[in-house]
């Protein structure tokens, strides 16, 4: 076994670390499906707000009918720099907004219908909480999406070809006035009974035809380019399937819709269960986002103030969603004075201390490294890259060694309970299983082993491990191996 220190590894002898003759040091062929840039991008969030906010703010209501009056829309306190600066606060990297709802309120002075601010008491009309909330976010270096539903009760378009142009329409003025986007969010629920312009009925769609989505999604490319688009379909995030915020415990990035009668899938016509984990081998780079609430419903209701998740629960949805390689979406909805309400904010804020005591210092920093192998000798890949926080970087082999293992040497006894490993998923999502073993009384004991690493896999340990040596065991992987981050941290006590 190579001892590979931060200095050590650098002044080996030339000798051995110049590429084999018979083995070139160039990248690993990439794996199965592949990440878009803009995913990529994407990964990097791993954690970002929901805001519902509407006319069901102000009715009391999860789902409005279509036939509110828009008057009642008066967040005479609004504050989007507060409301950013509390999500920033909790570790937030990004915000989606519902823009529009399944009521059909626009929350922008919007061309294409009168069911918006332009006739709400709120500012006499003339305010724009898109544009308010998007300024707030770039200006405090959060990213910002949008939330347009498709479904709409209120217009009596609702049904037509004519709605769907108008649906383009709004995605338009979204994308064209309020950039850059980072995510555009499709509803699955569409169509069932709604006001519909005063026909008080039920209209029902085909949801795999009647949106035309292959041309609405060349409409967002067209106009946000670097947005990725969600949907129980993707094409570039799916829904995890769940709304209790959690993936599966081995999920993959790949994945392939498939609709409930197990033939094409749409927004809404998916077998959601399957959401949860992907498909190993599935023919798209489709990851999970893990959508929840901070309260029991997405928008605000007062008989919900003493109900908001506490910071251990946050933490424990983060380690269930991020921590498993799909990215955690948490719905913090403001109240109708346009403020997020106080026990929100507290419970956020001590979530975001807890991420930051966590994860601001990695224990396996100046740690000296052993392997087995590294690829063609060369330290390009050598596995202090495993170390270096940079994730461009990383350790791997040999395309004949798909079982391979490296250990870090830690300088002193190192207390910690949470292990993150990340894989370099530009070659793709390789490892299968793996294992984590400790140095105790002389011999390797296992202390937390799992299948799919992916983007960010984090393993929380019941009780505190103490050591000074830790190895990361590749026991599963149908190509050599890309790992990019071996991390130890400590988590504090949540409470």
């Amino acid at each position: 076994m190579q001892r590979l220190s931060r200095r050590g590894f650098l002044a080996a002898s030339a000798s051995s670390l110049l590429p084999r003759a018979d083995c070139a040091a160039t990248a690993p062929a990439p794996y199965g499906s592949l990440p878009s840039p803009r995913q990529l991008r994407w990964h990097e969030l791993e954690l970002y707000a929901f805001l519902h906010f509407s006319i069901n703010t102000f009715t009391n209501k999860e789902w409005g009918y279509g036939d509110e009056d828009p008057a009642l829309f008066n967040p005479a306190a609004f504050d989007a720099s507060a409301i950013v600066a509390a999500l920033k606060a909790g570790g937030m990297k990004g915000v989606i907004l519902t823009c529009k709802h399944h009521d059909g309120f626009c929350l922008w002075p919007t061309r294409t219908t009168g069911h918006s601010v332009r006739k709400s008491a709120w500012r006499n009309g003339k305010g724009d909480v898109v544009r308010d909330l998007s300024d707030a976010a770039r200006l405090q270096g959060l990213k910002f999406g949008v939330y347009l539903s498709p479904w709409d009760r209120n217009t009596p378009l609702y049904g037509t070809p004519e709605y769907v142009a108008m649906y383009r329409a709004q995605l338009r003025e979204l994308l064209t006035g309020y950039g850059p986007i980072f995510e555009v969010w499709h509803d699955g629920a569409n169509g069932g009974d709604g006001y519909y312009g005063g026909a008080r009925e039920t209209r029902l769609i085909d949801k795999r035809a009647y949106y035309g989505w292959p041309q609405t999604w060349e409409l967002v490319r067209s106009l946000a380019p670097e947005a990725v688009i969600f949907s129980d379909v993707g094409p570039d995030v799916r829904w995890v399937g769940n709304e209790s915020g959690i993936a599966g415990e081995t999920c993959w990035a790949t994945y392939d819709p498939v609709g409930e009668d197990g033939g094409m899938a749409a927004p809404g016509y998916t077998r959601a269960k399957e959401g949860e984990t992907g498909h190993r081998h599935g023919s798209r780079w489709m990851p999970a986002e893990c959508d929840v609430s901070i309260r029991p419903g997405w928008f605000w209701h007062p008989a919900e103030n003493a109900r908001v998740k506490t910071p251990a629960e946050l933490m424990d949805l983060y380690y269930k969603s991020t921590g498993r390689g799909a990215s955690f979406l948490l719905n913090v909805p403001p109240d109708r004075r346009g403020l997020l309400h106080e026990n929100d904010v507290a419970s956020l804020c001590r979530f975001g201390d807890l991420l930051r005591a966590t994860f601001s210092d990695n224990l396996a920093a100046g740690a000296a490294a052993h392997t087995t192998t590294v690829r063609a000798n060369d330290p390009s890949f050598g596995p202090l890259n495993l170390i270096d926080g940079d994730h461009s970087t990383y350790w791997s082999t040999d395309d004949s060694v798909t079982r391979a293992e490296v250990s870090l040497e830690l300088p002193r006894p190192v207390t910690f309970n949470v292990v993150r490993v990340r894989e370099q998923i530009r070659l793709g999502q390789r490892v299968e299983a793996f294992a984590l073993d400790r140095w105790e009384q002389g011999a390797w004991k296992n202390f937390a082993h799992g299948t799919s690493i992916g983007s960010c896999r984090l393993i929380r340990l019941d009780e505190v491990v103490t050591t000074t040596r830790v190895r990361l065991k590749i026991t599963q992987c149908p190509a050599c191996p890309a790992i990019s981050e071996l991390g130890l941290y400590q988590q504090p006590a949540a409470s």
